[in-house]
């Protein structure tokens, strides 16, 4: 069966979970206000695609493609992000929410998260490398070997990091954030 392509369309308030986003390839098109709450992306390819206020919790990823993705005040819980297909792994967040969501063993560097909440996500193992993480709430966010090397939280707040397990060389941090990196010592900063 030939897979559908679509190019340079706009999606614009669709319910997709009772119908689901017809499986093949999209370049260039905008999702706007769609709710794809507990729907199937799988073996879907996106590419130069932006979603803008929808709803992609609970989404299944696997071996999704995600080629230059542009989330913006998105509702996005429980997403599986390890499950895409790795190949050209390319997403930024702007104003979304991303909590209980995971990243295991994902390379995304320099990945922009603008704004984000990130409560217990989980970035065991990723190389987040060169990724900024701008006014973005970590509170229990998993970092467990996690490659952060010149990564930028110096606008990110709630964070604990233990240095010792992670690699942080070159990583930018603000000095009212470094209780974050030093939790495990159980010393008072003032």
């Amino acid at each position: 069966m030939e897979e559908k392509y679509f190019e340079g369309e706009t999606f614009n308030k669709i319910n997709f979970t009772k119908n689901q986003l017809e499986k093949g390839e999209y370049e260039d098109c905008q999702f706007i206000d769609c709710d794809f709450s507990n729907s199937s992306f799988i073996n879907i390819r996106f590419v130069d695609c932006r979603f803008q206020g929808c709803n992609l919790s609970m989404v299944n990823l696997n071996g999704t493609a995600l080629r230059d993705i542009s989330f913006e005040n998105c509702k996005m819980l429980g997403l599986r992000f390890e499950n895409c297909n790795k190949f050209f792994l390319s997403v930024n967040f702007n104003h979304c929410m991303l909590n209980h969501s995971s990243f295991y063993q994902t390379k995304i560097k320099t990945t922009s998260f603008k704004n984000t909440q990130l409560h217990e996500t989980d970035f065991t193992e990723a190389d987040l490398s060169a990724s900024i993480f701008e006014n973005c709430d970590l509170s229990g966010a998993i970092f467990d070997n996690t490659n952060i090397e010149k990564a930028d939280f110096r606008s990110a707040f709630n964070y604990i990091i233990d240095p010792e397990n992670n690699r942080i060389k070159k990583a930018k941090f603000s000095t009212s954030g470094l209780g974050g990196l030093l939790l495990k010592y159980d010393i008072e900063i003032e």
